[in-house]
């Protein structure tokens, strides 16, 4: 009797079980060898060394008999495996209904009993339109960004090495891995669905049901293609390529189209461009259907619901059929990046997952460029700093695009009171930080290994000093640009404000720099504080610069931002002056203790 006999004759009865497809070693032979006997152990056509076989028979077809066996290996794992979804679902959804749904609740009962929002309706439908454009393109771009180095159709290492190595087809295999992403990409669509229906619903008094109808074609329909879009770009290398060159254009464009936003809030859209934002494509049509309840809806509506729902279908269509063709090469190489990030993710590693990413999508292209050597000693490593960065224009790139909303976030705050204005001076915090911390990128690559600095005149303490001066003097810069923007975009003197942050951000993303390996003690140690967890503990330390910065600037800089008198000004001044000297002197300490602790 044949092999293939054997393994038809033992084939257990269940169903295809979809990503249960997946290999579990468990059941294997400890030598590695063939689970059945007379079975093929390598697929032609997928690299070089295969070249010489011959192509398979459908009298080699070993597929059924394979994901048989497999359905049959898992089954003792597979109850615990659904008590882990189950779990993973049911503390999703407490959370969605703590902190989503009792709210909402609460906000239509006040409403029933008198309670009027619609005085935020006008602002609202006056964002909509680029806000909603600009969400749906961020969507997308992400989408493509992540098939870059993972992708839709990425199954476990053990399926691509193994199984697919084997004589079965692999559209059962690879299949049910583009719909479980499909799936996934389809919930946070549908709560942002729900999102909308509940802001119009309380805003515009439009009928929930109407409202939720029209929201779900952009909710269900924009992340759908985005999965289909990056199956392009994981199959295309060519694809990929348009992708890194158009991502800064991208970024730069939904950047704009959120200030256009925050602009028509303001009082001033621009009817015209915003029509044709929408009409671009289907990030545009998800704001057309999301506007057709409401008073200001634009003609057209069904015409774009009916393009929505129609190119969904037809790039579902077409990337069902494309999932099987992605070559076993990259799907090895997929398996093997998203698995190192994952095991950098576990154990709280987040610099190396962010740095097997960036490595995965070939972010960071280095330029070669060179700047005049310095004759000075004091100099070298404010040159080599500053060549660093010169020769990675995409931290550049991202630290201006950053400046822009920490900008318009001050902004706000200048015409805001209360607690709204102690919101907008955080978030102009966060991202002037984010924006500074993109360029301390030699004081993290000199942190990663101290062995690195071993060419430094200096002591290990004072270079992480010197790596501050190059950020600080491009932060005030951009800064200073920023102001001047707003300033000639009809601003007070107040936009100037945001300049006595700089120097106290920078010292924060150098305290991040020199925390040293991962604190993972402080994730199990037992704490003292009811209510307390080590993760809280782990987040506090892992975020200690950036927390204790804005902590400590946010109401100063919102009483500054918000009056603009000398008084408040001067306080915030100073708290800056004396908070950028003791990061540094925390900086100190912690960048002392690294040579020791390698």
């Amino acid at each position: 009797m044949s092999g293939r006999e054997t393994a038809a004759e033992h084939r257990p009865t269940a169903g295809d079980g979809g990503p249960d497809t997946d290999v579990d070693t468990a059941g294997l032979p400890a030598d590695g060898g063939e689970p059945a006997s007379e079975v093929p152990l390598a697929t032609p056509g997928d690299s070089p060394e295969d070249d010489d076989h011959a192509e398979w028979t459908d009298d080699d077809d070993w597929t059924d008999e394979a994901l048989a066996l497999l359905r049959a290996m898992r089954a003792p794992h597979r109850l615990n495996r659904a008590k882990q979804v189950g779990f993973a679902f049911y503390c999703t959804l407490l959370i969605l209904v703590i902190w989503g749904g009792v709210p909402s609740l609460g906000l239509f009962l006040q409403a029933s009993m008198g309670a009027d929002y619609t005085g935020h309706g006008p602002d609202l439908l006056a964002a909509m339109p680029t806000a909603v454009t600009a969400g749906a393109l961020a969507t997308v771009l992400l989408a493509v960004r992540d098939a870059l180095w993972r992708g839709p159709v990425v199954p476990p290492r053990a399926t691509a090495d193994w199984l697919l190595a084997h004589p079965v087809r692999p559209r059962p295999v690879l299949r049910p891995w583009f719909w479980l992403s499909c799936g996934l990409a389809l919930f946070p669509g549908l709560i942002t669905a729900v999102g909308g229906m509940v802001a119009l619903g309380l805003t515009v008094r439009v009928g929930l049901p109407a409202a939720l109808g029209w929201c779900l074609v952009g909710g269900v329909s924009v992340p759908l293609l985005g999965v289909c879009a990056a199956l392009l770009v994981q199959r295309s290398e060519r694809a990929a390529r348009w992708v890194r060159r158009l991502t800064p254009y991208a970024a730069v464009l939904i950047l704009v189209l959120i200030v256009q936003s925050v602009l028509a809030v303001a009082g001033h859209p621009v009817h015209w461009l915003e029509l044709a934002e929408m009409w671009s494509g289907p990030w545009g049509w998800a704001a057309i259907a999301a506007l057709a309840p409401t008073p200001a809806a634009v003609p057209g509506a069904w015409v774009a619901a009916v393009l929505a729902v129609g190119s969904t279908a037809a790039g579902l269509v077409l990337a069902d059929r494309a999932a099987a063709t992605v070559s076993l090469t990259l799907l090895r190489e997929r398996a093997r990046t998203a698995a190192g990030v994952l095991a950098a993710l576990r154990t709280v590693e987040l610099r190396a997952a962010r740095l097997a990413v960036a490595g995965a999508t070939g972010g960071d292209r280095q330029l070669r460029v060179r700047l005049p050597a310095p004759r000075r000693r004091y100099l070298v490593v404010l040159w080599r700093d500053t060549l660093a960065l010169v020769r990675s224009p995409a931290r550049l790139g991202r630290a201006v695009l950053l400046t822009v909303p920490a900008q318009l976030c001050a902004e706000l705050a200048h015409g805001a009171r209360g607690g709204f204005s102690w919101a907008a001076a955080a978030g102009a915090l966060v991202f002037g930080y984010l924006a500074v911390a993109q360029l301390l990128e030699p004081a993290r690559i000199d942190t990663d290994d101290v062995r690195r600095a071993s060419w430094s005149p200096y002591p290990f303490a004072g270079l992480m000093l010197r790596h501050a001066i190059v950020p600080a003097v491009l932060g005030v810069l951009l800064a200073t640009a920023g102001a001047a923007a707003a300033v000639l975009a009809g601003g007070g003197p107040t936009a100037w404000l945001p300049l006595i942050a700089v120097p106290a951000l920078v010292g924060a993303g150098l305290v991040n720099a020199c925390r040293g390996k991962a604190r993972r003690d402080l994730l199990y140690r037992p704490v003292p504080t009811a209510g307390s967890t080590g993760i809280l503990m782990f987040t506090a330390w892992y975020a200690a610069g950036p927390a204790v910065a804005l902590l400590v600037l946010t109401l100063p800089l919102a009483a500054a931002l918000r009056t603009g008198t000398s008084n408040a000004v001067w306080q915030a001044a100073v708290l800056s002056a004396v908070l950028t000297a003791t990061l540094l002197r925390w900086a100190w300490t912690r960048a002392t203790e690294l040579p020791r602790q390698a």
